[in-house]
């Protein structure tokens, strides 16, 4: 169940930042950064990460830059202990 929840929340991350980075380049609403680690911290942060890397996006902010990978092994190894 854990792994079930996991990809579909890394999916929903990845979604969450590619539409994110889309609606900056149109100058349209943005995801507030607090909703952003939100679902980072909940499980979501390696899918954020990848999104984060291929899309260059938020590259620039130390915290995202610094803290989401860390984060996402901070998860990935929680949910390998817990699997």
């Amino acid at each position: 169940m854990l792994i079930i929840y996991l990809i579909i929340l890394n999916v929903a991350a990845y979604y969450v930042m590619k539409r994110d980075k889309f609606s900056a380049k149109k100058g349209e609403w943005r995801t507030p950064e607090a909703r952003l680690w939100l679902i980072a911290i909940i499980g979501g942060a390696p899918g954020m990460w990848l999104a984060m890397k291929k899309l260059r996006h938020k590259t620039k902010h130390p915290s995202f830059r610094y803290g989401l990978p860390l984060l996402s092994m901070f998860i990935t190894v929680l949910a390998g202990w817990f699997i």
